[in-house]
């Protein structure tokens, strides 16, 4: 006999799978962009299945495989890996007080991306205590598997499909940008993000026509994220 309290574990998980299915929206033509730029980077299917389950971080993915082809050497294509992946050292704790003390976060925090970070600081504020573990399971466990499987889809059938259907190959490289564009724009209605967020986009383009494009993410993050605090530094100090 099923104990009430398994129930609501279940129950929690499936509610985070069923609300992270939005999300797949952008992770399947993302991950299959990936498994497409892979191959034709020289990676075998399985490598480009391994640099998914592994790494999972899609832009950085994409850094690391166009590094590897260029030839650059490994500690610049780790050292670069990661620092695009530097957020999360701000995504951890600002989920950290609202989940349960466990064991397995160290595991699970493998599955904490950008989408999957956005949604459940939406989320979790809303469920009860008891559940966000089991949300955030399920939320983050869809997403990676769904990313793997659409990695492999990529490698063995991508260019088969974009022979077939050329515009989808034009398209295809779109597929990260408009994932992100569609997480920012909601903020641009808030004057403190609005001002960060142009601070981070202005200096990415700078930076990149001036050809310091393989640094242009981290610093444009680093830019943006200055301009946010100092926003709130400036309206505290007016108020008091």
């Amino acid at each position: 006999m099923t104990s009430p309290a398994t129930s609501n574990r279940s129950r929690a998980w499936l509610t985070g799978v069923r609300e992270a299915i939005p999300l797949l929206g952008g992770y399947i033509p993302v991950s299959l962009s990936f498994g497409v730029v892979a191959t034709q980077a020289g990676f075998s299917t399985w490598e480009a299945a391994a640099i998914s389950t592994l790494i999972y971080a899609g832009a950085s993915q994409f850094l690391f495989v166009g590094m590897v082809a260029a030839g650059s050497p490994l500690w610049l294509v780790v050292a670069m890996t990661l620092l695009i992946n530097v957020r999360h050292l701000v995504y951890g704790p600002n989920l950290a007080a609202l989940l349960p003390r466990s064991r397995h976060w160290p595991w699970l925090m493998h599955g904490l991306t950008d989408q999957v970070f956005a949604l459940a600081l939406t989320r979790l504020p809303q469920l009860p205590a008891a559940d966000r573990f089991g949300w955030f399971t399920g939320a983050a466990l869809l997403a990676w598997g769904v990313w793997i499987v659409g990695t492999v889809v990529g490698a063995t059938a991508g260019e088969t499909l974009t022979a077939r259907w050329p515009l989808l190959g034009e398209v295809m490289p779109f597929a990260l940008p408009a994932l992100f564009l569609t997480m920012i724009a909601p903020r641009f209605t808030d004057r403190r993000w609005a001002v960060a967020l142009s601070a981070a986009i202005g200096s990415a383009l700078l930076l990149t026509i001036y050809g310091w494009s393989n640094v242009a993410i981290p610093l444009a993050a680093a830019s943006g994220a200055l301009c946010f605090y100092m926003v709130k530094f400036k309206a505290e100090r007016r108020s008091s």
